[in-house]
């Protein structure tokens, strides 16, 4: 669609977990990728945050004087040296471009009024319409969607429009913000775009409808064709407004763009010499325009769609870990055996000492494992300590005494609000996001701690997991709260914990296969613990419907069969069996969970008469699992008469029609009560107890 000789390289597997994170509302990390160390910024967080609402403001250059006057204006808190704070603050976070030793300017003033390009695709040219998507990078604040722009013609708002088709063909409009972000930008485009992507987690919608310019009288006006441009100039880089004018193909000479080509790509090359992959690639941008200097915000110039994808040998698209960046063609992005950078704001020391130790935590995700303490009913202490830093962290004892403290206090002021009635469906979440941390924290502190070397490890190693620790740290943050999200919100967390779980184990797997001998066992699903459980998912395949269940290790393939029966209110009219989905062999019902779970498999099928497959996935480990309970939930149970998965969602669709024949014969095998949206975990449990007796 771009017409790129040059695509970004199409992640996948390992990847997939990312465009889910934005469905759940987990904030993409913003991960640094200099030498890790631990730093403390004694501002707080309000004096933070008026600082960077100073610098949305400031088109001026400003000194960190400056600044500290006016957070002092505004802030009754005092700190000492605040100034020579916001001049490391902005050294270290690179949130304002430095003109010497003293003076700073802030992105709004460097890219104000500064000038670019867009060259719309044969796609926006035959429908009309203009996508603004990663076009305007770097010229407007980060903070506003692509949706938030508003675009101005002969000083006359360009209304707007929707475009609609398959997401895929939307997709390279975002590919600068990162390829494997990019089905992100589309869901947050409009609420049934998030809903369309919500109902299948593990396919694209078929159709999706995007926000976009009406240019169809603009174009026809000004006879626009095929090589022509639009310039564009930077009215309000704050609000996000900008102006438009056509430039006809030749209108510019071949050496002025050529001149701003070699500019470019200097500036590239310098932004990768001094910030080495930088923490996205939004940010590689912007530092290649301030290191290129003010000739890449004038005219002539290429858009930066054809300069990156088209107009330079010396840069493409690489794999970063997780993520993707721009880096110099034909080359790696350098390995290194540190995580990722982090910082501390307005921090208690026992987060400074977990820092120190490279345990990259907030106070909110410490608050989330004293939650899981909660909901797990373990008093020690030591189990919460070693959870959050586990003992190949290597912490001494006065900082173990310090961490005691530390949470004691916590545990005391959270203590008197915590409610585990109301906690039971979050907490199994929490529980394995939890154990999914402390595994990526061990790990990586076990390599550090080896004799290793980076090249011995799979390539980007320590990034890849740095990544997953900066995304399960934020989802503990997000389930530090004593309000549980709708089950809809729950199932795209669930498949986000169980895409990254793929991740991290791959990871474990490659590094085992580098290196002879290297083994660690603390996350694993094995324990010779007596008194523990799984949490087992089963949903039906084809339709939004499943259940999760506590289960006891011991209980048998035939009482996974009557837990299905009671919690899917179905009453066995069907022949079963339980399958190997690798291999397509059946299970002997006689076989205990743990069995199964020792033979190294995770998920397998249960077939139910001719039209229902469920898939049944092992989740996690439970600490107590004597007990049968349904835990979670979504979606009324389709009776088991219906005809199968495809019938059942065809009912569905009737159900919400107009004509009354086909409403009438949907309520008629569904049931004239049927909701398809109920789900109640009490009534699930209820029939349970009324099988089991018990």
């Amino acid at each position: 669609m771009l017409n790129s000789k040059k695509e970004a390289p199409h992640l996948s597997g390992t990847c997939a977990m990312l465009p889910y994170m934005i469905k759940a509302n987990f904030s993409r990390p913003l991960l640094q990728t200099r030498e890790f160390r631990s730093i403390l910024i004694l501002m707080t967080a309000i004096q933070e945050e008026t600082l960077y609402h100073f610098m949305e403001d400031s088109t001026v250059p400003f000194t960190a004087e400056d600044a500290a006057q006016h957070i002092r204006i505004l802030s009754i808190q005092r700190v000492a040296r605040l100034a020579s704070e916001i001049q490391r603050l902005l050294s270290i976070r690179k949130s304002a471009f430095q003109l010497d030793k003293k003076r700073w300017v802030s992105r709004h003033g460097y890219f104000e009024k500064a000038h670019f390009v867009i060259h719309p695709t044969r796609l926006e040219l035959l429908n009309g319409f203009l996508i603004p998507g990663h076009r305007c990078v770097p010229f407007v604040n980060p903070l506003l969607s692509p949706n938030e722009y508003i675009f101005y013609w002969e000083d006359r708002v360009i209304s707007g429009t929707t475009a609609e088709g398959k997401p895929e063909e939307f997709y390279p409009y975002y590919s600068i913000l990162g390829e494997e972000y990019a089905p992100q930008y589309v869901a947050q485009d409009t609420p049934e775009n998030e809903s369309a992507f919500n109902e299948s987690l593990y396919e694209d919608p078929l159709e999706v409808s995007l926000h976009v310019l009406d240019m169809r009288e603009i174009y026809r006006k000004i006879a626009f064709e095929p090589g022509d441009c639009l310039s564009v100039s930077v009215r309000d880089w704050k609000k996000g407004r900008f102006d438009l004018q056509m430039v006809k193909r030749g209108t510019w000479q071949e050496s002025a763009l050529e001149e701003w080509r070699q500019t470019a790509e200097s500036g590239f090359r310098r932004s990768f010499d001094e910030l080495g992959p930088s923490s996205s690639t939004e940010e590689q941008i912007t530092f290649a325009y301030w290191y290129g200097g003010r000739r890449m915000l004038e005219l002539p110039a290429y858009s930066l769609e054809d300069f990156l994808y088209e107009k330079t040998n010396y840069i493409e698209t690489v794999p970063y870990g997780l993520e993707s960046r721009f880096w110099y063609a034909g080359r790696e992005i350098p390995d290194q055996i540190e995580p990722a950078e982090e910082f501390i704001t307005d921090s208690h020391p026992a987060e400074e000492i977990l820092y120190r130790y490279k345990v990259p935590v907030s106070r909110f995700v410490i608050q989330a494992y004293i939650r899981d303490a909660f909901f797990r009913d373990d008093r020690n202490l030591m189990h919460l300590i070693e959870r959050i830093a586990p003992a190949a962290v290597g912490l001494e004892r006065y900082d173990i005494q310090v961490l005691m403290s530390f949470l004691t206090e916590l545990i005391i002021e959270m203590h008197e609000h915590y409610i585990p009635f109301v906690d039971q469906k979050m907490g199994h979440f929490r529980q394995r996001i939890a154990e999914l941390h402390t595994a990526i924290i061990e790990l990586t502190a076990h390599l550090r701690h080896s004799s290793i070397e980076a090249f011995q490890l799979p390539h980007h190693t320590f990034i890849t997991l740095s990544q997953l620790q900066e995304h399960t740290a934020g989802m503990l943050e997000d389930l530090d709260t004593d309000e549980c999200p709708p089950d809809s919100e729950l199932m795209i967390l669930d498949v986000s914990i169980e895409n990254m779980l793929d991740t991290y184990r791959d990871v474990r797997e490659s590094i085992e296969e580098s290196i002879d001998g290297f083994r660690w066992s603390t996350f694993s699903f094995e324990s010779a613990d007596s008194d523990y459980g799984y949490i087992i998912q089963t949903g039906i395949v084809g339709t939004e419907v499943w259940r999760q269940l506590s289960f006891p290790k011991t209980g048998s393939l035939t009482l996974m069969h009557e837990c299905i029966q009671a919690v899917f209110r179905w009453n066995n009219q069907f022949p079963h069996r339980f399958v190997m989905v690798e291999h397509g062999e059946d299970l002997p019902e006689a076989a205990y969970i743990q069995e199964i779970v020792n033979k190294g498999i995770r998920e397998c099928a249960y077939e139910y008469g001719l039209g229902w497959t469920l898939k049944i996935v092992i989740v996690s480990r439970l600490e107590s699992g004597e007990s049968i309970q349904c835990v979670a939930g979504n979606g009324a149970a389709p009776p088991e008469q219906s005809g199968g998965a495809l019938h059942f969602q065809k009912l569905l669709e009737d159900l919400g029609r107009i004509e009354p024949f086909a409403r009438e014969r949907a309520a008629a095998k569904l049931g004239p009560d049927f909701n398809p949206v109920f789900f109640d975990v009490e009534q699930c449990n209820q029939d349970l107890l009324k099988i089991f007796g018990k």
